[in-house]
């Protein structure tokens, strides 16, 4: 694996993680264009902990707010919402398994793309018909959070596309919505690096690359990860989410050719 390849890898590990157009899908149509099929596990725990530090960065401020009150409303949503995750990404995780051959990808993507279009939509409804209505997260939008992030578990639908879609239909505002998206990754990025390692150390491979070149795909994807939070904070408020359905059916195209 060449550093070359990593340095792709690391973008769009960076930039997909945190804009609706899903990272694990991405990642399973480079591996499927650069010919990956091994040493693929060690490489995603690295990036995921870059991505995983970049909303640290950016959220430090609401996270330090969190720690100190740790019984807090929005600590009980965010529990809420990765129980929902976890318990059903369990339950289904011997199919979502089956999906990273790359055969759906193109579904994925495609479900993506109407999800954020017919979202926005919607969403830019509610706003004109009840401008004063938009409400934060309470526990039964917690739990509907979590249950379509559920689905994000097959790759090419978004994680943060659907959380955000979600939070946006149940007419949370566009700030909120985007942030506790971006929160409610932290507990999930960790289980799904914790799950990884340990398969990684059940069935050690060779790395196939060095430390110097995971030194510099943690960085990149990290630099590239807090840009990208930036910018899809100002896409959710200007109700712009749309713009990357017509990306997503131009990709899944791709994926379908490929």
């Amino acid at each position: 694996m060449t550093l070359l390849i990593i340095i792709i890898l690391s973008i769009v590990q960076g930039a997909t993680e945190f804009l609706p157009i899903s990272s694990s899908g991405h990642l399973v149509l480079l591996y499927k264009i650069f010919g990956i099929q091994d040493n693929t596990i060690f490489l995603s725990v690295i990036l995921h902990l870059a991505t995983l530090v970049s909303v640290i960065i950016y959220y430090r401020k609401s996270l330090l707010a969190l720690i100190r009150k740790p019984l807090c409303h929005t600590n009980i949503c965010i529990v809420l919402t990765t129980a929902v995750t976890c318990v059903l990404a369990l339950i289904c995780k011997p199919y979502i398994e089956t999906t990273f051959d790359g055969r759906y990808l193109s579904i994925g993507f495609v479900i993506t793309a109407i999800l954020l279009l017919i979202s926005q939509m919607l969403a830019k409804k509610i706003s004109v018909k009840s401008p004063i209505t938009h409400m934060g997260i309470n526990y039964p939008k917690a739990l509907t959070i979590g249950l379509t992030q559920a689905i994000a578990c097959f790759p090419a639908i978004s994680r943060s596309g659907t959380t955000i879609a979600t939070a946006l239909l149940c007419k949370v505002d566009q700030r909120e919505a985007t942030e506790y998206s971006f929160l409610i990754s932290i507990p999930i990025v960790i289980a799904s690096t914790v799950l990884e390692l340990a398969e990684y150390i059940a069935n050690p491979t060779p790395i196939g690359f060095s430390v110097i070149e995971l030194i510099i795909g943690f960085a990149i994807a990290l630099i590239v990860g807090v840009v990208s939070i930036k910018l899809m904070t100002n896409i959710v408020a200007k109700q712009k989410l749309y713009y990357f359905s017509f990306y997503l059916l131009i990709i899944a195209l791709v994926g379908a050719i490929i």
